[in-house]
């Protein structure tokens, strides 16, 4: 007997694909593997190349609106009015949550930017009889997954990661949670602040599902002691998007204390973004240049090639202050996965994968003095880094495997799909024992 297809689900993403998101794309290729029938919906066109070879593995179908203006408007005047003329009635319920939420926000023009958006979700979305839409963020791919499920009635969902979290009003949230059928995240720490401004009613939508990694892709390379001990000076590597929340210009101040106390040791920064030409001239300035390089951005293929010949993995996220923060940056997972030591803050959701002395070092954030020392300690004890690294990967294996977060989400995706409901599923809870104090609930 033929089994039954698996519920068709769409994914609503800001821009796919993105070279600097390779937890969606990890997350789709999984779901592929699992069987799910999935539809991608990019609000943007496409990054530009280069791209992850993955990429080319996916088999889903990608849809996303062309860029030329009139090509633009004819499209959506043809999926809004198929919209309209199927479900009139959603429609007009749609139209009317566009102009409250327009009424409402201190950006009056931006919910109807995904109001349009949305009447090409919804369209398609009918026509490949997708049972669930699920967005991977809070903000504008949340609210144009929104706006698709009330023209529609298919039910939505999304998960919130960290940017778009906290720096999303909390009335927004509450409300698009309130429509949602369940909202995944990827942090205890978040968990305690959704339950902090959403009401309790909805505290059972909230689902904790780790962003996993796939552990095949990252071979656990020789013992890292021995490594550093046939390579000097010892490479430090960093990676992220050069952006303030990051926290590189600390991870530069430390690099100058370790070079006036004498440290051999090299440091590569790997990403782009808007503070390259700031960083480049911080490293000139602290007379860096030539120990600190500010390598770029590389494929996924790359950047596992680079993970292998790092001696210590160091990234120092911080509290910016509009209130932007990291959630558990990949990175520092990738990392751990491949065996090399890490060094980072205690910031968000960081705890709750490094555990200080345990697998990895954690310091204070914005503080060089502190992420200096903690460096010097490393290498100079090779053997500890040794150690924290073996740790770190049997971490990875509990409960960062990316096979078993995936199929977590992919069942209570289904449970959604099939008109079961937000509370049954085979899903990943956040632990107690994790607890981090809860986020400031700001405006």
């Amino acid at each position: 007997m033929t089994a039954p297809l698996s519920p068709r689900i769409a994914y609503v993403m800001k821009r796919y694909p993105r070279l600097s998101e390779t937890f969606i794309l990890n997350e789709i290729a999984v779901m592929e593997g699992l069987g799910a029938r999935l539809e991608l919906f990019s609000l943007l066109p496409p990054e530009p190349p280069p791209h992850h070879p993955m990429v080319r593995q996916i088999k889903a179908p990608l849809h996303h609106l062309p860029a030329g203006v009139f090509a633009k408007a004819k499209l959506l005047a043809q999926a809004h009015g198929a919209c309209a003329r199927r479900a009139p009635l959603r429609y007009a319920h749609a139209l009317f949550r566009a102009v409250y939420s327009s009424l409402q926000s201190r950006r009056p023009f931006a919910p109807w930017k995904q109001f349009l958006r949305a009447g090409f979700i919804a369209d398609r979305c009918r026509r490949g009889k997708v049972m669930l839409i699920h967005a991977h963020f809070a903000n504008a791919p949340a609210a144009a997954a929104w706006f698709a499920s009330a023209m529609t009635g298919i039910p939505f969902s999304f998960t919130t990661h960290a940017k778009d979290l906290f720096l999303t009003s909390p009335r927004v949230i509450r409300r698009r949670a309130r429509a949602a059928a369940f909202v995944a995240t990827c942090t205890g720490y978040n968990v305690d602040y959704l339950k902090s401004i959403l009401p309790k009613r909805d505290h059972g939508k909230i689902r904790l599902v780790y962003h996993g990694i796939d552990l095949a892709r990252f071979a656990v390379r020789a013992d890292p002691a021995m490594a550093q001990s046939n390579r000097r000076p010892p490479l430090i590597l960093s990676v992220g998007r050069l952006v303030p929340k990051k926290g590189f210009g600390d991870l530069i101040a430390a690099c100058q204390i370790l070079h006036q106390d004498g440290i051999g040791f090299r440091c590569a920064i790997v990403g782009e973004g808007p503070l390259r030409e700031a960083l480049d001239a911080e490293i000139a300035r602290r007379g860096l240049s030539g120990l600190v390089t500010l390598r770029g951005a590389m494929t996924h293929a790359d950047l596992i090639a680079f993970y292998r010949q790092a001696d210590i993995f160091a990234l120092p996220p911080r509290i910016v202050a509009d209130g932007d923060r990291d959630g558990i940056p990949n990175v520092i997972a990738e990392a751990m996965a491949v065996g090399v030591p890490v060094v980072s803050t205690s910031v968000s959701g960081i705890p709750e994968l490094v555990q200080n002395k345990i697998t990895g070092l954690l310091v204070p954030s914005e503080s060089p003095t502190a992420l200096a020392a903690a460096l010097r300690h490393l290498i100079g004890n090779p053997q500890t880094g040794a150690k924290l690294a073996c740790n770190a990967r049997a971490r990875l294996e509990r409960d960062f495997d990316c096979r078993e977060t995936t199929k977590a989400l992919r069942d209570l995706m289904q449970d959604c799909a099939c008109g079961d409901g937000h509370e049954s599923g085979n899903i990943i809870h956040f632990s107690p024992q994790q607890t981090r104090p809860a986020a400031e609930a700001a405006e």
